[in-house]
């Protein structure tokens, strides 16, 4: 019993460094596995083809025959060498020990496939379970294979049972009579859980127009193991573009392109996710449209009175014939000339304008100069409103004068108007030096 505990957990701690099948988005076979150029003529159909046997989701009607677990014996006794198949056990059957010496002396835990625990217990051990031990896991559904090989020796003396790694396989020495249990374990999902084959399997379309990054790619067609689909896009790209219902039972999950036009060129990729079996690939195809080959009609030149057959389905229209001529290099450097002439004009007409300005803006600075120089100021073209001393001359002025000519003058002055005095008669002015004097000599007299 204690030889079996130890046993046991030697397995536990051997397992984790056995090699487990990848499914998870880190497998290599999960990244692009093709890209291919298409190109196709306008108005025609085109298939991009993206096939894998892997998703054929009906095969899993028969569940308990898709994984399987078997343990084979090599051995060479006697120099012969001998393989012998020991027992094999499905996920959903019996295990089956193939010889009646093995029947009840072998066995494999009957929760293998919900435990992934697949090791070998062998009991009574003699000298003829001498050999190398292959266990071999098989998932037909998922295309999965692994192998585990362990090399088992037989002792007649218990301290020499032991267990070492030679480089290549687990080597066992076991007592003789003794029970002894060969690891096989192998705790992956895909072993041990049974999921709903319907959930874990889809496909979809992805179509990328030119310029587009990947992450910003249009959705195109969603594809379910269940029979769900789902179309994106406005109604006549649904109608264009479509996959066989029996995508999932042939794995044929090509997508049809009908009427293609220039507005599908781009890049489409196929996405193909099977959860349960780590299944994660991507196909991308870049599809280019070209115009359509027009036929040439051969007309027979030999024969003069010959005239090619005119078809009644083709309607009549007026013909028009489109003759393009080279243009030659002297064409090129004519219209340059002629664009540097009217370049070079149109320079020499703006200095002939600034100069012009120029000039006339001299001109009339000259003559505004000149003219305020020389102009007399004539006061007679300035009126004096005289209306505001009105009410101070007839007011009564009382003076108290010492003498009558003061008297007199102050008089005259309150009697007469006011006189406007013109300073370009000088002579007149009676306020000039040479008026004042003679009005002082006068008045003396």
């Amino acid at each position: 019993g204690k030889l079996l505990a130890h046993s046991l957990i030697w397995c536990l701690s051997l397992s984790s460094s056995l090699p487990t099948v990848p499914a998870d988005m880190l497998n290599p076979e999960s990244v692009v596995v093709s890209v291919s150029n298409v190109s196709a003529v306008a108005g025609s159909q085109t298939v991009l083809t993206c096939k894998s046997y892997r998703m054929i989701w009906t095969q899993d009607r028969l569940n308990d025959r898709q994984r399987v677990v078997h343990w084979d014996l090599y051995s060479n006794q006697d120099g012969d060498y001998k393989a012998e198949r020991l027992c094999d056990m499905y996920s959903a059957g019996e295990q089956r020990v193939y010889s009646n010496y093995n029947q009840g002396r072998i066995a494999m835990p009957q929760n293998a496939f919900a435990d992934g625990n697949f090791s070998l217990v062998i009991k009574d051990v003699a000298e003829s379970d001498q050999g190398t031990y292959s266990c071999n896991l098989h998932h037909h559904y998922c295309h999965l294979y692994e192998t585990v090989k362990i090399q088992l020796e037989v002792t007649k003396k218990a301290r020499e049972a032991k267990r070492y790694w030679d480089g290549e396989k687990a080597v066992i020495v076991a007592l003789k009579d003794s029970t002894v249990v060969l690891p096989c374990v192998n705790r992956n999902q895909i072993w041990t859980e049974r999921h709903s084959e319907e959930e874990q399997q889809v496909v979809h379309w992805d179509k990328q127009p030119p310029g587009v990054p990947h992450d910003r790619a249009d959705r195109l067609i969603d594809l379910y193991a269940s029979g769900e689909r789902r179309s994106y896009g406005p109604l006549f790209m649904r109608q264009k573009m479509n996959i066989t219902e029996t995508a999932f039972a042939l794995g044929d999950f090509s997508l049809r392109i009908s009427a293609l036009e220039n507005a599908d060129e781009g890049t489409y990729s196929c996405h193909l996710h099977h959860h349960y079996c780590g299944l994660h690939e991507r196909r991308i195809f870049r599809v280019s449209v070209t115009e359509p080959v027009r036929e040439k009609k051969v007309v027979n030149l030999t024969n003069p009175n010959s005239v090619p057959a005119v078809d009644p389905n083709l309607g009549r229209g007026h013909n028009v014939i489109n003759v393009i001529i080279p243009e030659s290099r002297v064409h090129f450097f004519q219209q340059l000339g002629y664009i540097l002439a009217t370049l070079l004009l149109f320079l020499i007409l703006l200095v002939i304008v600034v100069l012009v300005t120029r000039k006339r803006r001299r001109r009339g600075y000259e003559y505004n100069v000149k003219k305020y120089e020389e102009k007399d100021v004539n006061l007679k073209e300035f009126s004096v409103d005289t209306t505001d001393l009105t009410q101070y001359k007839s007011e009564d002025i009382r003076l108290n004068f010492k003498n009558n000519i003061l008297k007199e003058r102050a008089e005259q002055a309150k009697s007469f108007p006011a006189k406007i005095i013109d300073l370009d008669k000088g002579n007149d002015d009676p306020l000039h030096p040479l008026n004042a004097g003679l009005d002082a000599l006068y008045c003396g007299g």
